[in-house]
C-alpha cells in the first residue's frame, strides 16, 4: 500500500507522539490537507500538510513535564521491592518553586513516565513526562541526545586512561560512541555522552582502573540541573526545549 502512516508522519514530525496521533486520529481531530481523517491506519504522502484541531492543541499545551534532582537511593524505572520510587518525591511539599496558578500544582505521579534512567546509585537531573514528543526525543536511539556527567573517581587518572575513556572502549562487544571526558580535579571527571548504555560510565571508568564514587548527572541537552536541590523538582517551562 503507497504512503506512509499518518501517525508515523505526525510522530515524526514532533506534532505528538504515535500513540498519541492514534488517539487524536480517533476522536477526528487531526486534519490532512484541510480534511479530517479519522480511520486508524491511514496512509498519506509524507509531503501533506497536517493541522491538529485547537482542541487538541490547548491539550498538549497542558502536558507537563517535571525535572528532578534525583538523589541516590531512588529507583528511576520499574521499582523492586525495598526499593523507593523516584517518582514518590514528586509531590507539593518537595516542589523547588511555587506553583504560578492553581493548575500547575503538582501532576499526578501515574500520568508521568521517566524520560532516559538514572541507575539507583546516581544523583542528577532525571526527566518525567507526559509528553510523548519529549519522550521520544530523549530515548529514541536516531536522535542522540548530549547528557553530562560529573564523576568523582577513586584511583590515578592518567592522560592514556582518559583517551580510552573518550575513544578506545567497548561494552557487551560493541564499541561505544566517542565521549568528551576532560578531568576538573584530581579525583573528579566530567564526561559528556550521547548514548546512556546500562551502568555506561561505571563500567567504562573499571576498564581503565578508576571505581566510581559518585556520579551526578548535571545536563540533559540544553536543560541544566543548575541549583535545583537534590531531591527537589520543577516543572519546565514552556519558553524551555531540550
Amino acid at each position: 500500500m503507497a504512503g506512509i502512516r499518518l501517525s508515523k508522519v505526525m510522530a515524526d514530525r514532533g506534532l505528538c507522539s504515535r500513540r498519541e496521533a492514534d488517539e487524536l486520529i480517533r476522536q477526528g481531530l487531526v486534519e490532512v490537507d484541510g480534511k479530517v481523517v479519522s480511520i486508524l491506519g491511514t496512509r498519506i504522502d509524507p509531503s501533506v500538510q497536517i493541522t491538529l484541531a485547537p482542541q487538541a492543541l490547548r491539550a498538549r499545551q497542558r502536558l507537563v513535564t517535571v525535572l528532578l534532582n534525583k538523589p541516590p537511593g531512588y529507583v528511576s524505572t520499574q521499582p523492586e521491592k525495598g526499593y523507593r520510587d523516584a517518582r514518590s518525591l514528586i509531590c507539593a511539599a518537595n516542589r523547588h518553586c511555587q506553583p504560578r496558578s492553581i493548575e500547575r500544582q503538582s501532576p499526578h505521579r501515574a500520568a508521568i513516565h521517566v524520560a532516559g534512567r538514572l541507575d539507583i546509585d546516581s544523583s542528577g537531573l532525571l526527566v518525567l513526562t507526559e509528553d510523548g514528543v519529549i519522550a521520544r526525543q530523549l530515548i529514541h536511539p536516531e536522535h542522540p541526545m548530549s547528557k553530562e556527567y560529573v564523576v568523582r573517581v577513586r584511583g590515578k587518572i592518567v592522560e592514556s586512561a582518559l583517551d580510552t575513556l573518550r575513544e578506545g572502549l567497548e561494552l557487551d562487544g560493541k564499541k561505544l560512541r566517542k565521549a568528551d571526558v576532560v578531568q576538573n580535579k584530581s579525583d573528579q571527571l566530567r564526561f559528556v555522552l550521547t548514548e546512556g548504555r546500562n551502568r555506561q560510565i561505571r563500567r567504562m571508568c573499571e576498564l581503565v582502573g578508576l571505581e566510581v564514587v559518585s556520579l551526578t548527572r548535571t545536563r540533559i541537552g540544553n536543560i541544566l540541573l543548575g541549583r535545583l536541590p537534590r531531591g527537589r523538582w520543577r516543572l519546565m517551562q514552556h519558553d524551555e526545549a531540550f
